[in-house]
């Protein structure tokens, strides 16, 4: 199973998730109304490398990171 890690303010415990590719966990998440607020603004790494697309494939071992923006001075 894949590992989501929630960073930042998001502040929720990483879960595993049985995907195939990203659209998969953006369905996997689609009735948690409070998350769909930062999936809308987060950016995603896989294996600690940003991605844009959705159907990038996900293997069993991969670690997904959901990466709030952030202010910094």
């Amino acid at each position: 199973m894949a590992k989501v890690e929630f960073l930042g303010p998001m502040a929720r415990p990483s879960i595993e998730v049985d995907i195939q590719n990203l659209q998969e966990l953006k369905t996997f998440f689609k009735h948690d109304a409070q998350l769909q607020e930062w999936l809308a603004i987060c950016a995603v790494a896989v294996n600690d490398t940003l991605v844009c697309a959705l159907d990038m494939p996900i293997s069993s071992n991969d670690k997904i990171s959901l990466l709030p923006p952030v202010c910094g001075g």
